[in-house]
């Protein structure tokens, strides 16, 4: 990997492009010592320093030639709205002018964000309205961990960031080393140190990249379900015509016999006389039966144009009664920031006002003064 420094001011290294293991190779490029990796990941990540010519341990020579010839760009958030549940959800824009969503939900004792890894998405699951809007690219790896610098340092000091969710924008392992990368600064001790057990990434089902990343990556793994059989589940998440149940499943049972602890999060949208009924339950019970696994029922979030309704919370709670009764660890996802479209499936990267409550971020910073 050669790292050529561009002449000042044109086309400079983003160095939130780099884990620490891309740092330390690119710091030997220029002529330094592999350290100085873990020294710009504390700057940047632990103490938020933007500036080069702060980052007192570095040498002034290779503070200036940074400074001239590197940056630290992030998406930057034009957009703040806050739901009547205390969700936020960030509207960033990128440097070539495209824009994401990102989420922060607050809880008792967590505070978790959920991060886009691309702008759009090709995967046309027909129950989300992110798939409605096609697929533009990748986003790069300073443009996914910038969404998690920019909501540290839009929180402050009042609320951290405790768990990152790989499930907003885009399928993640479409995007596969630039969210790898990403993931790893998230864990890095350098860098924001999370456990492996609070980074979480969500697939629909990309079975060579599942395979790949559990050689390369121990993160917790989410898998988008939705259905219980390769007919309905080819309508709803069209990835399964090419990795139907069967190569699915294999790939979960891979994961969890390298990490015998695990359990896969599986994720299963309610949708009314869709895939709600109890004899849908009782096939899950039975698909599911030799991967160790936990259920995540959430109930349809809505968007415009969508032929599909929510399940009813009766046939919700037999649904789960079913699993519950054969064993197994289900939970129903509490519904948060609906009203201003950030709840799971309605990230679009645009703002639809519902509540008409956006708020400015001249108008929320007065506020929070006040």
């Amino acid at each position: 990997m050669n790292f050529v420094l561009a002449p000042a001011k044109l086309n400079r290294t983003n160095l939130l492009d780099f884990d620490r293991k891309g740092l330390e190779a690119f710091f030997v490029e220029i002529g330094e010592k592999p350290f100085r990796a873990t020294q710009l990941l504390k700057w940047v990540y632990q103490e938020g320093v933007e500036d080069f010519s702060q980052m007192s341990n570095l040498s002034k020579a290779l503070r200036t030639q940074l400074a001239e010839q590197c940056s630290l760009d992030t998406p930057e958030i034009v957009l703040e709205q806050i739901a009547s549940d205390g969700t936020c959800k960030w509207v960033l824009e990128t440097s070539c002018g495209n824009r994401i969503e990102t989420v922060f939900i607050p809880e008792e004792g967590r505070g978790t964000l959920c991060v886009s890894s691309q702008i759009g998405c090709a995967l046309a699951c027909t129950f989300c309205s992110t798939a409605q809007q096609g697929f533009n690219r990748n986003l790069t790896t300073a443009e996914i961990i910038g969404q998690l610098f920019a909501a540290q340092k839009r929180l402050g000091s009042a609320q951290k960031i405790t768990n990152v969710v790989m499930m907003g924008m885009g399928e993640p392992l479409l995007n596969f080393d630039n969210v790898v990368a990403a993931m790893n600064l998230m864990m890095d001790d350098f860098a924001y140190g999370l456990s492996k057990r609070r980074v979480t990434i969500s697939t629909s089902g990309i079975v060579p990249a599942m395979y790949r990343l559990t050689e390369v990556c121990d993160v917790s793994l989410a898998v988008s379900l939705h259905a219980v059989t390769d007919e309905l589940r080819n309508e709803l998440v069209p990835i399964n015509k090419k990795y139907p149940l069967k190569e699915l499943l294999a790939a979960c049972r891979d994961n969890v016999i390298r990490s015998p602890r695990r359990r896969i999060t599986f994720e299963y949208v309610m949708l009314d006389g869709i895939n709600d009924s109890v004899q849908d339950a009782k096939a899950m019970v039975k698909l599911l039966k030799t991967v160790p696994s936990k259920i995540n029922l959430i109930p349809f979030n809505p968007f415009p144009n969508s032929s599909y309704r929510c399940s009813s919370s009766d046939a919700i709670d037999r649904f789960r009664a079913v699993l519950h009764n054969a064993g197994m660890v289900t939970t129903i996802r509490k519904t948060r920031g609906d009203d201003i479209d950030a709840a799971c499936g309605q990230l679009v990267g645009k703002v639809q006002d519902k509540s008409r409550r956006h708020l400015k971020l001249q108008l929320v910073e007065s506020e929070r003064a006040a």
